[in-house]
Formats: C-alpha cells, structure tokens, sequence
C-alpha cells in the first residue's frame, strides 16, 4: 500500500486554503448580453442589452437581417434599434419565409452584440436554428414544467404496496439478524 507524505499533504492543504479568499473576491464571469431573436407570422424581431450606451448622434445601434447569400452587414436589410439603456429592439416586416442571420451592431463603440441564424417559415409557430454567440436571457427556467403527470389511483396504491412489502421485508431481515443462533 502507497502512502503520502504528510508534508505533501499539509502542503497542499495550505496551497488550498490560501487561494479560498483570491477564488471568493475575483467576481462572477459575466456573461455576454448577446440578442435574441424570434418571429411571428412575416415579422422578424430583435432584443438586446448590449447596446447600452448611445453614439454621438443619439442612437443605439443597427441590426442588420441577411439572407443565405448575403455575406456581410452592409448587404443585409438595416434597421435602427430603438429603446432604452436596459433593453434595445428592431423589426423587419413582410420578410418571407426562409433562413436568415441577423447581426446586431451598437452605435457607440462599433462592437458586434451577437449574431443569431431564424428561419421563417409560412405558418405562425417561429423555429431557432442555431444560435451563435448568443446566450439565454432569463437562464434556466426550473420548475414542474412537464415533469409532472396525474397518476390513477391504481398506480399509487400499487406503489404504496411495494414501499409497504419493502418495509415490512426490511424489519423482517433487521429482526431475525438480531437473534443470536441457538442451537
């Protein structure tokens, strides 16, 4: 059998506890604002917080919706964002049905906020292909969502019997282990 030394051991111990504090202070990673976009019907629109501050001339930025032939933002149909510090929106109407990227530029520092790949179909229910550099607004959505199910009656009292027979098998065994052997 290998052992450690424990001055091996203790050094790491205290390796350990010395960089808990720098871990705690160094701040959570911020992630990036990116967009996000969806469609209704022949509307594409566009939401982002990236582009939180304004250019000289007052705006927040452009978006920019580009067909599958389309290779840069120029090429593509521009639309002004509007709104506020926290949220920054466009639309483009009467787009028909196909794969589109859309490119988000902020006025202020000429960054891209994100890009992100729709299709637009002719029915009312949006499909996401993909989704570059963009990340989830809200997070992760927990709760009872479609984890939950009504059970019959039949269901929870089979189930009620076998936790009972469970129980009762496991005093059973716990009992007879506890008597000692005579002969």
């Amino acid at each position: 059998m290998r052992t450690t030394q424990p001055l091996l051991r203790s050094g790491l111990t205290v390796a350990a506890v010395a960089a808990l504090p720098l871990a705690l202070t160094a701040g959570p990673a911020a992630a990036a604002p990116g967009i996000s976009v969806s469609t209704s019907g022949s509307t594409v629109s566009v939401t982002t917080t990236a582009c939180s501050r304004t250019a000289t001339n007052g705006g927040w930025g452009t978006a920019s919706l580009l067909t599958s032939s389309q290779a840069n933002f120029s090429q593509g149909r521009q639309v002004a964002l509007s709104g506020t510090t926290s949220l920054q929106s466009g639309a483009w109407s009467g787009v028909s049905p196909g794969t589109y990227t859309v490119i988000v530029m902020c006025a202020f520092d000429n960054s891209t906020a994100g890009t992100q790949s729709i299709i637009v179909s002719g029915s009312a229910t949006p499909t996401i292909s993909a989704t570059a550099s963009a990340s989830p607004s809200r997070g992760v959505m927990g709760g009872l969502g479609g984890a939950t199910e009504d059970y019959g009656t039949l269901t929870l009292a089979a189930g009620g019997g076998l936790v009972a027979l469970g129980a009762l098998a496991t005093a059973w065994f716990l009992r007879r282990r506890s008597r000692p052997y005579r002969l």
